[in-house]
């Protein structure tokens, strides 16, 4: 299972249009036992860009595939020196008003737990807890050699010692938190590697041609099975990672519900797809359900 297609979908002509009304939602959250899954949408609030909304970046950007980072020292230089410099913008996100509804209705009992497809950690910065993180988070790093775990911020301070004068200005700040650099800005960027082995450090996320681990699908067919209603925020449900468990949500007889603007892959299986800005949207339910949403939390480090 791929994080991210490297085709693109083209919408049926006769999926059912998108509303305004809110009500299934809230009939919904009121009935509790309501499982999220979020996509790249729900932080587009936040100043992390969507893939394929307006303004989506998939169509000029090229993530880079697991076999290309391992293969060569090259591609990893490549890979460090956007990702460092969009980390400087990545990491100081902060969690918009989506994310803050979400963790209120965790908190007033209303979900049973939320899947999301991001890397961002905004869910958790809000306030969520329990949430998986279906494709990681870039906030950690693993050595491929040993399997050590390490903060992301901690890497961030050693490539900011080995490359003290790196200070390109990028293009885009893709939704993986990769930059967009030429081959001149990149230049020599230094790669640092394990402290424990010396191994490769990559991000934990799943890059593109990398298998979402068993375990973990197997732990979110479970959330859907036992959840009353599945809730989608802001995924196009283009990648079969997100649309396998709207699909079973639909064949369990669990009412599937989608916020998003545009059309998504899912909607033929929904029972309704609310085309609102997801802040505006669930900050409204929330009001309707007399759920206060509280102030900003802290962003990840």
């Amino acid at each position: 299972m791929r994080m991210r297609p490297t085709l693109s979908w083209t919408p049926a002509q006769d999926l059912p249009p998108g509303t305004t009304d809110l009500e299934p939602v809230i009939d919904a959250l009121s009935s509790g036992g309501v499982l999220v899954l979020s996509g790249a949408g729900i932080s587009t609030e936040s100043g992390i860009p969507d893939y394929r909304g307006e303004g989506g970046s998939l169509s000029r950007h090229t993530p880079m595939t697991y076999q290309d980072f391992t293969a060569g020292a090259q591609a990893r230089r490549r890979y460090w020196a956007r990702s460092h410099l969009g980390w400087r913008t990545f990491g100081r996100a902060r969690p918009n008003a989506g994310h803050r509804a979400v963790a209120a209705f965790g908190r007033h009992g209303r979900l049973s737990g939320v899947i999301t497809q991001n890397v961002d950690s905004l869910h958790q910065a809000a306030g969520s807890e329990g949430v998986v993180d279906l494709h990681g988070s870039l906030d950690r790093v693993v050595c491929l050699s040993c399997g050590t775990f390490s903060p992301r911020g901690e890497l961030a301070r050693r490539l900011e010692a080995a490359n003290a004068g790196f200070r390109p200005v990028a293009s885009t700040i893709n939704p993986d938190g990769d930059a967009d650099l030429t081959d001149e800005q990149v230049g020599d960027f230094r790669v640092v590697p394990c402290t424990i082995c010396g191994g490769i450090l990559k991000p934990d996320v799943v890059f593109f041609g990398e298998s979402v681990p068993v375990p973990r699908v197997e732990h979110c067919r479970e959330m859907v099975r036992e959840a009353a209603s599945l809730l989608v925020l802001g995924s196009s449900l283009t990648v079969m990672s997100g649309l396998r468990f709207v699909r079973l949500a639909a064949q369990t007889g669990k009412p599937v519900l989608i916020v998003n603007q545009d059309v998504t892959r899912g909607d033929s299986l929904a029972v309704t797809r609310i085309a609102l800005p997801l802040g505006t949207a669930l900050t409204t339910v929330a009001t309707r359900l007399g759920i206060p949403v509280g102030e900003e939390a802290a962003g990840p480090v």
